[in-house]
């Protein structure tokens, strides 16, 4: 490869300017208009992004086509993989799931080329500035996330146009020109040395749409062929997955092999296409129907028409590589569990699958505490059901009395987690529906979290008792055991509609807990009439009214989170 001399690249620190400024300022506008467009097509379809993830089973091709649209939805593979790799660490994806989701964002991820064959890179600036209007004065929250997406658009053009401007530089600069024609993809060797170069600025830039932008300036400025912006957008696969790599650093076992699926894939890929590289690239023109050398005039200005051929050969090594590995995914997933063997101890240093990395997607991020909230309420079930049994027992199982005690702890410190997490969730700028939906987690996580201190004050009060050597009553013990049930029933209630999100709920919450209302103060009158006939040891009263006023107070919480859940609160 021609490296030029010191004599070769004589111009002047004008010329440098005029191809530097366009350039980085070009390519920092593009990176600017991908995180708009990103963060607000995010917060436009956060909910059924949400739902979206919740359907991906393990059906491989599936999983694959929500790769695909979440990808094409959020404008990035390197935030799709992450996510996956957050949801694979926190348990809320499997391994085969994750990876139909990964090879789905391989192929998402190329809609960026194909946004930049519409070449209305001219109209950037206007978009630009109408969206901006737009999003400084709509009072219409969704309409201003809208505005932030087709921001986004504005600066991607504009930036792409910078980035042209720029290049178009180099053609002045014969030392600094030829330097570039050395990237040359005749041979093999230089297919490699290409895609090398693509790879390298991929990790450095941390975008492959960013890297992509800059091969299409180039390409389409003539200072690289379009064999070579071939070879740099494969190599431009591999340096993409660096991002995950980095997320899966610290990570569980299963994200990890993620991770390391995600590079294995695009390596594989790339290998396999560079071994057959002018084959691909012919088949690619003539599926495309461009000539690749012709030019054509844009402003006044000649450009190589480059953009649609380079998009398609993307697109295509992506879609074809997905299909060849899509009948072996079972395969993968065995070999990665090989390549990555279970460690022999506990991985996870908290109680919750709680996972910070999934705060750079806020709805994805709310959806996973979502799920916190729920094992929150089942919890509280299982320790209702302890509790019944405990009743019901003459001698009570220490092991199922240990249990509720380290349940109701557990819960404490989840309760924590959940609010740490959506604290550092809500100190970014995130859309307004999310910032209310967090709201609502971090009340529903508190009124949980007592909910088990009261189940566990309940078995507290009847195990003080026995160690008396005392007891419940006949009659009042049939009557907690009934009243047991009832607010078993109402938990359960508002379990089943926090898992459905069910709205509709406070009409039957509130006929039941009526019922649970009316039965406590005929057990309360009841007890203070037994008390001026009938001789009860205080502890025994003291006990039973503790043990009413318990259960009141759990149907309070449980109330409170009905209401929360029906956007009452």
């Amino acid at each position: 490869m021609h490296r030029p001399e010191d004599g070769d690249l004589d111009f002047s620190l004008q010329t440098l300017t005029q191809l530097l400024f366009p350039l980085v300022g070009g390519l920092g506008i593009f990176l600017l208009g991908m995180k708009s467009m990103s963060d607000g097509m995010q917060a436009v379809a956060g909910a059924r992004l949400r739902t979206l993830i919740s359907w991906v089973t393990s059906h491989r091709y599936l999983a694959t086509g929500v790769g695909i649209f979440v990808t094409c939805v959020v404008q990035s593979s390197s935030i799709t993989t992450v996510m996956v790799v957050g949801f694979v660490n926190s348990g809320v994806m499997q391994l085969s799931q994750a990876l139909g989701v990964i090879m789905g964002a391989n192929i998402g991820t190329t809609i960026t080329g194909w946004i930049l064959v519409l070449k209305v890179g001219k109209y950037g600036l206007p978009i630009l500035g109408l969206a901006a209007f737009s999003y400084l004065f709509s009072r219409d929250q969704r309409w201003r996330y809208w505005s932030m997406s087709i921001m986004g658009v504005g600066m991607v053009f504009f930036g792409l146009e910078l980035m042209k401007d720029g290049c178009s530089v180099i053609k002045e600069m014969e030392g600094f020109e030829s330097w570039f024609k050395s990237f040359t993809a005749s041979n093999y060797p230089g297919i490699l040395g290409c895609a090398l170069v693509g790879c390298f600025l991929t990790t450095i830039v941390q975008s492959s749409s960013a890297t992509l932008g800059i091969t299409i300036s180039l390409a389409s400025q003539g200072v690289i062929t379009y064999e070579t912006a071939a070879a740099l957008v494969l190599g431009e696969n591999i340096g993409t997955t660096i991002t995950a790599y980095l997320a899966s650093l610290g990570a569980t076992t299963n994200a990890r092999r993620a991770a390391y699926f995600h590079i294995i894939f695009n390596l594989v890929g790339v290998l396999w296409i560079t071994a057959i590289f002018h084959w691909y690239i012919d088949l690619v023109q003539w599926i495309i129907g461009d000539d690749v050398t012709a030019v054509q005039i844009a402003d006044g200005k000649e450009e190589f028409n480059t953009t649609t051929t380079i998009a398609a050969t993307h697109t295509i090594f992506n879609v074809v590589n997905a299909l060849l590995f899509l009948p072996f995914l079972p395969f993968f997933v065995t070999m990665m569990q090989r390549l990555v063997p279970d460690k022999p101890h506990k991985e996870k240093p908290q109680l919750s699958d709680l996972d910070m990395r999934m705060l750079e997607t806020p709805y994805m991020a709310i959806e996973q505490s979502k799920k916190e909230i729920e094992k929150m309420s089942g919890g509280c079930l299982k320790m209702m059901d302890w509790l019944q049994t405990l009743n019901e027992q003459e001698t009570q199982d220490p092991a199922l009395i240990d249990r509720i005690k380290q349940r109701e702890l557990v819960l404490d410190s989840v309760q924590d987690e959940v609010s740490a997490f959506i604290t550092k969730l809500l100190s970014a700028e995130v859309s307004f529906d999310v910032t209310e939906e967090a709201r609502r987690q971090i009340r529903m996580a508190d009124e949980y979290e007592s909910v088990s201190d009261y189940v566990a004050d309940l078995e507290k009060f009847d195990r003080k008792l026995r160690r008396a050597n005392l007891g419940y009553l006949p009659e009042q013990r049939t009557e907690i055991a009934e009243l047991h049930q009832l607010v078993n029933q109402l938990i359960k209630s508002v379990d089943t509609a926090l898992r459905q999100d069910n709205q509709a709920i406070m009409k039957p919450v509130d006929t039941l807990n009526k019922r649970i209302r009316d039965r406590i103060k005929s057990m309360r009158r009841q007890h203070m009439e037994t008390l001026s006939s009938v001789q009860i040891d205080p502890q025994i009263s003291v006990a039973f009214l503790a043990a009413l006023n318990a259960y009141s107070r759990v149907c309070d919480h449980v109330r409170n989170i009905a209401e929360l859940i029906s956007g009452e609160k």
